[in-house]
């Protein structure tokens, strides 16, 4: 691996117009692509093989005109100072409002409340449904504006009016803030690293050209592969942070070689192959973690983990190929202003390449190496500290309460959240969260008669509604409405004890019945999420511990890796349930309505939050790895690999996690807790785990944390990351010239 690398990037370096010019075409390519493809499908939502979809795909073939999958609209209308809606004045405003609603484009039926037996038991407030004949997504900005403008107009005659529903815009969309605090963040710390306008800017710009390529191809592919534009979400996010370090850490590599007296090309050629192989496998962590999303079988987040999985390897290339071409074309900028004069003109003789690089080991300790000395002296107390810290951010995760967004945890002044408290006071908690039941049978009308009456009776069922039938009489519908709100565990147990009884309920009638509604749909998408979790985490790090077992050549290594994995995820996970659960410090982060944390977030965390620990992992552990098969000890090894990689990991971290934090300006909730979550589990993994117990555990373990079984060491492929073969290869020597050079290969 590190000989095909070196040989990479010294082509890349010497051909680097054509390397440019290829990226350049593909860039435009890809841009051009997305430019030119048809608008990305709607968002759509499905979980095969659940009870709840199967009830839905049901609904649409036995009701194709109630437009199942339609948008539809709930306007709550309140009469002023307590009065009745049924009052004549009040009433001809309802009226007029539902008149002006069915005139909307779109818009396939409106219900009257007067006639839908849609008024409240006080006849204070009611309600009409606004159905429409396409879906959500499918919304024109027409249909909406039609919307707020007769909502508007009943306001203004003086009612309470109020929406909820999937027809109600809901600003989430990408604002592009949290790219650019990002990015402004990342190029103060890199300037700050490197000390040169020329090396921080190389890391900025095959980032963005990376995730340039990424999402473009996302969008070009968005028809044929049903990609949505919520897709790239997460591809953007770690596209962005790990294109960013990668660059970093093969630019950083290239300057600790020019500083040991290697001559360009040759210096070039040595940090692809070394820290090119680092990031190769560290990207390959992160693809294996999210292509893993697979397994989940929910095609929302299967498209996210695969899109995102795609923006990671166009990173790596990009890494291993367009940096070391950026590097030809300033061999000399991207280092230090007071460090160039030295290699400017003819390079260093091999006598005195030798003396720079016993300079180099000689010289007095950086922050890194003096901090990994300190560990190596206290290596019992920096592991208890850590680990103890670590536990106690662990704790808040025991209260963990899975949910998913819905218009009850919105902010309290959005209409929808209005909507939804106005109609749980007059109608019931369980108003907002009705349950589907389907009934098929040849003869559905009896059948979905003796299911309600089974039913009815259920402790918290709180009304069943009429049967509907479908015109072929062999499907009916059913609508619970329980005694508590969709959020309510208890609402949960209801939707358990009915798939129960449906059971004794389908040998009684000879009906087949399935239960669906926005809880439901909840209930069985958690259990999906749970379902495969230990799955997923047993592949992903099964995969990752044997990836890793070849990279560094050692059981322990992995071992600890990922223990400390789960460490920094169930701290990170502790801070968001602490953060969006129970409310701390919910102003500084923007969390209007604290409340259950996302049924998604823990997979995500686990995904995303392993794969970048990984990185971490292997760019550090790489270099000691490095040093000890050169003939270092186990502590000198340690030394070695912070010294020349403590900073770099140091400001890669820094990096990725201000490019997280930047979404948590994003409305997104989602958004805003997937990148909460993800800066925190980065800052927990980098610098408690990785900087401090990693080193405390290698001290520890001494010369064992390297140990192979022999019959193992036979069967593992030998990748070479530490660069070993790269001393065998030959040494090229330049002749300078003014502004002109060529190659002489001894």
């Amino acid at each position: 691996m590190a000989t095909f690398l070196y040989k990479l990037g010294r082509f890349a370096f010497r051909r680097r117009g054509l390397t440019a010019l290829l990226w350049v075409l593909v860039f435009g390519g890809a841009g051009f692509a997305a430019s030119t493809a048809p608008p990305p499908p709607a968002d759509t939502f499905s979980m095969p093989g659940t009870e709840s979809q199967k009830a839905f795909d049901l609904l649409e073939d036995s009701f194709p005109a109630a437009s199942a999958d339609g948008a539809s609209a709930r306007v709550v209308v309140r009469a002023p100072d307590g009065g009745k809606i049924s009052a004549p004045e009040h009433k001809a405003r309802v009226t007029a409002l539902v008149a002006d609603l069915s005139k909307s484009p779109q818009v396939a039926r409106v219900s009257d409340p007067f006639t839908a037996n849609a008024v409240s038991k006080d006849g204070t407030t009611a309600y009409t449904v606004v159905t429409y004949k396409v879906a959500a997504p499918e919304l024109t900005d027409a249909a909406h504006d039609a919307l707020t403008r007769a909502t508007g107009t009943a306001r203004t005659a003086g009612l309470s009016v109020e929406a909820g529903g999937d027809a109600v815009v809901v600003d989430a969309t990408m604002s592009g803030t949290g790219e650019k605090i990002g990015i402004a963040v990342s190029a103060v710390v890199l300037l700050i690293t490197f000390g040169s306008m020329i090396a921080a800017g190389m890391p900025l710009l095959t980032a963005l050209i990376g995730v340039g390529v990424g999402i473009s191809g996302i969008t070009a592919l968005g028809t044929t592969l049903g990609l949505s534009s919520t897709t790239s979400t997460l591809a953007l996010m770690l596209g962005l942070a790990v294109g960013i370090d990668y660059a970093l850490f093969i630019v950083s590599r290239y300057r600790a070689e020019i500083a040991e007296g290697h001559e360009r090309q040759e210096a070039a050629g040595r940090a692809t192959g070394t820290a090119g192989s680092a990031v190769v496998f560290a990207g390959l962590t992160v693809i294996v973690a999210l292509a893993g999303l697979t397994v989940v079988n929910i095609p929302m987040l299967t498209k996210m983990g695969l899109a995102a999985a795609g923006t990671v390897a166009v990173a790596v290339l990009i890494a291993v190929t367009l940096v070391p071409a950026l590097l030809g074309f300033a061999p000399v900028k991207v280092l230090r202003r007071r460090d160039r004069r030295q290699h400017y003109g003819k390079p260093l003789s091999a006598r005195k390449q030798r003396k720079a690089a016993k300079r180099a080991a000689k010289a007095r300790p950086n922050l890194g190496a003096r901090w990994a000395g300190y560990v190596l002296r206290h290596p019992v107390a920096v592991l208890l500290v850590g680990v103890v810290g670590l536990g106690a951010a662990a704790v808040p995760a025991a209260s963990l309460e899975l949910g998913l967004p819905g218009e009850g945890t919105m902010a309290p002044d959005t209409t929808q959240r209005k909507a939804y408290d106005i109609l749980s006071e007059s109608f019931g908690a369980g108003f907002n969260g009705p349950l589907t039941l389907t009934v098929t049978a040849k003869d559905a009308a009896p059948a979905a008669e003796d299911v309600s009456k089974k039913l009815s009776g259920e402790e918290g069922v709180a009304s069943i509604s009429p049967a509907t039938v479908n015109e072929a009489g062999d499907t009916a519908i059913l609508n619970v409405i329980p005694d508590t709100g969709p959020g309510d565990g208890r609402t949960e147990d209801l939707v358990r004890s009915i798939r129960d009884a449906a059971g004794g309920l389908e040998t009684e009638t000879g009906a087949e019945i399935l239960v669906t509604g926005q809880t439901a749909m909840f209930i069985d998408f958690s259990q999906t999420l749970d379902d495969a979790l230990l799955p997923y985490l047993a592949l992903v790090v099964g995969l990752a511990f044997l990836l890793l077992m070849v990279v560094f050549r050692s059981v322990l290594v992995p071992l600890k890796a990922a223990l400390g994995f789960l460490l920094s995820v169930s701290a990170a996970l502790g801070a968001v349930v602490a953060v969006f659960q129970w409310g701390w410090l919910a102003d500084v982060f923007g969390v209007d309505q604290p409340g259950p944390v996302m049924s998604t977030m823990p997979i995500f965390m686990i995904g995303v939050v392993f794969g970048l620990a990984m990185d971490y992992e292997v760019f550090l552990v790489t270099r000691m790895r490095e040093a000890y098969v050169h003939g270092a000890s186990p502590d000198e090894a340690v030394v070695t690999g912070f010294r020349y990689g403590g900073r770099v990991v140091s400001a890669a971290a820094i990096i990725m996690a201000s490019v997280f934090s930047g979404f948590i300006m994003e409305e997104n909730d989602l958004i805003k807790m997937i990148g909460f979550g993800l800066a925190i589990a980065v800052l927990f993994d980098a610098f408690i785990v990785r900087m401090a117990i990693v080193p405390a555990l290698f001290a520890l373990l001494g010369k064992a944390a390297w140990w192979l079984p022999r019959w193992l060491d036979w069967l593992l492929p030998n990748v070479d990351v530490e660069g070993a073969k790269l001393s065998r290869t030959p040494r090229v020597r330049r002749v300078a010239f003014p502004r002109r050079e060529r190659e002489l290969v001894d």
